[in-house]
């Protein structure tokens, strides 16, 4: 019973919503810390590149309505 309101609530377009949100944001942490440890820039630097991760990969995502490739 528990399991079925489990996979359910997974389901629900809301949950679904904050994950890719949450993606988003792991994205543009990845990318953050990527570049402040392989390239050899300023931490302010690889602040403001990761910082635009994740509107670039929300701009990129066609499923989305808001802005980006998704929009018409």
């Amino acid at each position: 019973m528990y399991m079925n309101n489990l996979l359910a609530k997974l389901k629900d377009p809301k949950t679904k919503v904050a994950f890719k949100s949450y993606l988003r944001a792991v994205l543009a942490s990845a990318v953050t810390m990527g570049l402040a440890l392989a390239a050899d820039l300023a931490p302010e630097q690889a602040i403001l590149i990761g910082s635009l991760a994740g509107p670039l990969a929300k701009w990129a995502d066609k499923t989305e309505k808001e802005y980006g490739l998704g929009t018409k």
